[in-house]
């Protein structure tokens, strides 16, 4: 990894990024939690458009693209104006690199709309600073699917593993060209499991100490 030492004058922000069902909700706030880092949680259970989407994503791929988009910039803002060490459950540039990404490469976004969504991102992520450091959760398709329906949400019921499959491939990907910008921090989500195995968050504390407090006492 790179040092983290280029954001020095700006409080520490980290980012959890993964796919669907991998526990990085669960990471987000145990690590705000340890380290004393604020938590900015990914809008799901309230998002207007989620059950919608998961039933015709042809028709609202678009829509929850963009709601997600505009929110994550809410978020990003506050965290560059902000003057307190944070933590984010899934990065703003995961909604293009990943999901945008995927939901074109399966045509539930058209050609222009995804164009049109690519360039509303580049704009906006222009005026935002980027995470110090993105611990990156790998599992496994087969992982995220027995997660994803243990925690039995309703509107989850009709993801697809070709779907999870396309998103793991998308994030494998980004993380290979991320990391030469932004230090990247990886963690099997296939052999840690922090809901049935708190202990396994022990694990993640020792690879983030030195890091975390590197940065917050620099």
């Amino acid at each position: 990894m790179e040092p983290l030492e280029k954001n020095a004058s700006f409080p520490f922000f980290m980012a959890i990024a993964g796919n669907i069902g991998v526990g990085k909700t669960t990471l987000t706030r145990k690590i705000a939690e340890r380290f004393d880092l604020y938590p900015y949680f990914e809008r799901v259970i309230n998002n207007p458009y989620l059950s919608d989407f998961y039933d015709n994503m042809n028709r609202w791929s678009f829509h929850l693209q963009i709601y997600f988009l505009s929110q994550r910039f809410i978020d990003q803002k506050t965290i560059s104006e902000s003057k307190v060490p944070c933590i984010q459950d899934r990065s703003i540039y995961e909604d293009v690199e990943i999901f945008a990404y995927v939901l074109h490469k399966q045509k539930y976004l058209s050609d222009r709309d995804y164009e049109n969504y690519c360039a509303l991102f580049k704009v906006m992520t222009d005026y935002l600073r980027k995470p110090d450091l993105i611990l990156y959760i790998r599992a496994s398709t087969w992982t995220l699917v027995t997660r994803i329906r243990k925690r039995g949400r309703d509107f989850e019921k009709t993801i697809t593993v070709d779907y999870l499959h396309e998103l793991n491939e998308a994030y494998e990907r980004w993380i290979k060209r991320i990391k030469e910008d932004i230090p990247v921090l990886v963690i099997d989500g296939d052999s840690l499991d922090f809901e049935k195995y708190p202990h396994h968050l022990e694990q993640v504390y020792e690879k983030l100490e030195p890091i975390v407090s590197r940065r917050i006492n620099s």
